[in-house]
Order: structure tokens, then sequence, then C-alpha cells
């Protein structure tokens, strides 16, 4: 640094938890040899950081107390809650740096870790940059909740997300459904908001409640059972790690869950926290192998062509009080798993076990976004196997879409033994439609092997199409246009000409 050796040097001290023997060695070094002491503190006056080093305070320490102007959003200050905190943060840094200009070493208290939620993070960005600094680390809150509740937090390849809960219920449920482990700080007033998102993530009875860990008046606990008039803001909610937890009591259900097209960018964190909380895993070994190992879970993978005994199977899983998710690529109800579940719980044995349906990435949809917004006007959904249906369906269907107008998006167009189909399509469609209109060939959307053309109908040839293949056929609104990286882009525009 370019400042002169005669400024003082700014320490950001971690306390730790509350308990004062918790205090690592450095800290407690720093506070001894600093010539002025800073910590934050209500009006009243009080300072939970101040009472956790007051062992280690001279009577010859200087201290500046960091008296906070407002408690919560509600003030008179003409910027508001930010404004009048962002003023005194300006003040409480200007007090510090007098200190430090006159060569004085300033140790700022920070309960738990300097850098983790506190509040000396605000003097750190004002000064570190201007004077000799050193952050040191403490013990955070997080670590002390897990060890007084005696849980691992996080094993393995879990996962662990640290949430304020301030943030709205949906994004704390959101959040809390798709990780493995959590922590959400901040209680006190958010304390039904985060609870109600715990219960809405499905995972209450596993929250665990931490209140003052290792300080005076410690209170832990099943989270459900806390009174929220009770709960202070040093209180956090902990979702321990799941691998050996003792198993949360309840009735089976089948649970099938779209994983979208490809990848875990593209699961939804409702269908990511479902994966997680199964006790069994079925479906078609291809789709399988993209959900992560879990200890614990079991696994039954099968053939693509045993969608009815697959989904029969699960169900008796559920009967036996298992929860069960049944994988499915893309939507599961999208020509894919959540109809032939639904088929078969329709049936006697099955009528009274609880089946949900978890939406994911279509494959059209995840096409359409890579090659602009060709789905942007009214379309048609059609498969061309002709598995399940003859091909005079799937022709009368397609005539009729290309009658009119609609844009298609057409799934399962070709495989090994399906090879035809595509050519028989695209003259179809030519009877109907110009030469000229677009088609997006999706190959493979999201994984490692992706592309996405652009051609004209005319030209669309069946050996380029395979079962990981999507066909976009364009209507006659549909566009395209060549941007300025070179990049083809195909839409299809929402005003349809009047007639």
């Amino acid at each position: 640094m370019s400042e002169q050796q005669t400024t003082g040097r700014l320490y950001g001290v971690g306390l730790g938890p509350g308990d004062p023997s918790l205090m690592t060695v450095r800290a407690v070094e720093v506070i001894g040899a600093a010539d002025v002491v800073a910590y934050h503190s209500a009006r009243h006056g009080r300072s939970i950081a101040r009472s956790i080093a007051e062992r280690h305070l001279r009577a010859d320490h200087i201290e500046e107390p960091l008296v906070y102007p407002v408690t919560t959003e509600r003030t008179d200050h003409p910027g508001g809650y930010r404004g009048a905190m962002e003023e005194f943060y300006e003040e409480a840094a200007a007090r510090l740096a007098a200190h430090l200009d006159a060569g004085r070493t300033v140790a700022v208290l920070a309960e738990g870790d300097p850098l983790f939620y506190g509040s000396y993070m605000h003097m750190h960005k004002r000064l570190a940059d201007r004077y000799p600094t050193e952050v040191v680390p403490g013990v955070t809150s997080v670590s002390a909740a897990a060890a007084r509740l005696g849980e691992p937090l996080v094993e393995g390849e879990e996962v662990l997300t640290i949430l304020p809960g301030t943030l709205p219920e949906e994004e704390l449920a959101a959040r809390l459904a798709s990780t493995d482990s959590a922590v959400v700080m901040k209680l006190g007033r958010t304390f039904p908001a985060v609870r109600g998102a715990l219960e809405r993530s499905g995972r209450l009875a596993e929250a665990r409640y931490v209140e003052r860990a290792t300080m005076s008046g410690e209170r832990t606990g099943r989270l459900a059972d806390v009174d929220p008039a009770s709960v202070p803001y040093f209180a956090v909610a902990v979702l321990p790690s799941r691998i050996d937890a003792e198993p949360v009591a309840r009735a089976g259900e089948v649970v099938v869950v779209g994983l979208g097209p490809a990848g875990p960018l593209w699961l939804t964190p409702e269908a990511r926290g479902e994966l997680a909380a199964a006790d069994d895993l079925v479906g078609y070994t291809t789709y399988l192998d993209r959900v992560p190992v879990r200890p614990g879970q079991r696994r039954h993978p099968s053939d693509n062509k045993v969608e009815s005994e697959r989904a029969e199977f699960a169900l008796d899983l559920a009967r036996q009080g298992r929860r069960v998710a049944v994988v499915s690529s893309g939507d599961p109800g999208v020509f894919a798993m959540a109809t032939a579940v639904l088929e078969v719980a329709s049936e006697g044995p099955y009528q009274d076990v609880p089946v949900r349906v978890l939406p994911g990435m279509t494959a059209a949809h995840a096409a359409a976004s890579r090659a602009g917004a060709p789905l942007g006007h009214d379309y048609a959904v059609v498969s061309l196997s002709d598995r399940l249906k003859p091909w005079e369906v799937i022709a009368e269907r397609l005539r009729a879409a290309a009658a009119a107008d609609l844009v298609l998006a057409l799934y399962n167009p070709g495989s090994r033994s399906r090879v035809w189909q595509v050519g028989k399509a695209r003259d179809l469609l030519l009877e109907h439609r110009s030469p000229e209109t677009p088609v997006v060939l999706g190959r493979d959307v999201g994984g490692p092997e992706e592309s996405v053309r652009i051609v004209r109908l005319a030209d669309l040839d069946p050996a380029e199409v395979d079962m990981r293949t999507i066909l976009l056929i364009g209507s006659s609104q549909t566009r395209v246009a060549r941007r300025g990286d070179g990049r083809q882009i195909a839409w299809t525009p929402r005003r349809y000409p009047e007639g």
C-alpha cells in the first residue's frame, strides 16, 4: 500500500457465536494490542459484541460505540431506512478513519465472522482500501448451531445453502426445496414466513430450531413446535444432513418428475427437491442416469418400452409406504410418463395412492429458445411415432394443423426402426406450406452434442433426424433473420394478418 507507516491498522475481529471461550487466540491478541475498540450497538446502548469481548478490554482502551440510528425499517429519514443506514455507516467510517489517521490501531468487534452477514463489512468496504487491514475470522452461528444440535450439517456431496429469512416466502420455499441442507438466518419477525416456506417445500418435519447458540438462554428443538411469538433475531432454522437421518413418518406417494431436456440447469427447484426426498427412483435407465446418486435411495432402472409396468411398479412401492419419484425427460405430461402413471393409478388397487405431477421444461420450448421464438404464436404438438397410434391418424392431424397455418412441434420424428416418417411428414406439409418455410432442427438441446439449425422445409433431410431430434415447422408467418454475430434466428410474430 502507498499509505505512510504512521497510519494505524484496521482489524475486523470475529468473536464467534457468543460464548467468550470460543474466541480465537488471534482475536484475543488483536483486542489486547489495539488502541481503539469499536463495536455496534442498538440505541439502548447494550452491545452483544462488547459483552463477548469484555474480559479482554483494558481500562485504557478507547471505546467507540457505533450506535445504530434505527433497528427496524421505520424511520423519518428522507432517504428511508437505506438512506439512514448509509449515512450512519459513512459517519461511523469517518470516526474510525480519524483514529487510523492519528496512528491508532482500531479493532472493530463482530459477532460470529466479520464477513458473514456482519456489520463490520460496511466499515471494511469504506476503509480497507485506505489503511492496512486484517480480518480475523470467527466461528459462525451456522457452525455453532450444528454443534449444539449434535447433527451433521452436510456430508459427502451434499450442498449447504445459507439463506436470510428476510427473503420472500416463495423464494425461500423454492431454495429450501432444491437444496440438501440449509440454514436460515435472521429469524425474529421473519419466523412465520420461514415456517411457511419450510411447510410449502415439504421440509418442516426435518427442520430444527436453534436460539442463541452457545449463549445464555440457548434453546434448541423441532422448529414445528416453536411459538412464533417467542422467536428472537438471534435464532436460526436448520435443515441438517439427510444422510443417515431418521426417516420422517409419511404416507407413500408417487411423484412424476420432469427432468427437462438435459442436465441440472434445466431442472426446477421443486423437481430437484422431490428427487432428493424420494426413497425410490423409478425410470428409463438413460433418464435415471441424469439423477445424482444419493446414499439410502433405491434406483429401479428399466427399458423405455415398459411404461405401464414401470408405473405399476412405482405405485406398488407407494402402497408399501415408499415415497417414489418416477423420472421423465422434458415435461412428464408431454408424450411421457405422467399419462402412464395416471392411467394405472385410476385402476382399482391404486385409486387411493397419492399421485402428483411436477412440470419440466419441454423439448419443444428448449429448442425454440435456442432458435429464437418460433413458437411465438399458435402452435400444435404432434408425435410422429406410430408405435401407439396409426400413421393415418398422424397424417390427418398434420394436414389439419398445416391447413390451419399452425406452427408444428414434431416429437419422436425418427429412430433406428422408424426412418420414413420424416420424409412422409415433409411431403405432406409441402402440400400446404411454401418450400421456404423455416424448419428448426434441435438435437440434444442442453446436452454435450447440442446442435440447432434452421433449414427450408424443402431441404429437410430425413437422414439428419434421429430420436434425439425435435422439429419445429414454421407457419406462413414465421420469419428468419441473421443477427450481427452471424447467428440465424427464427420467430413467429404474435400479430396475425387480418383476413
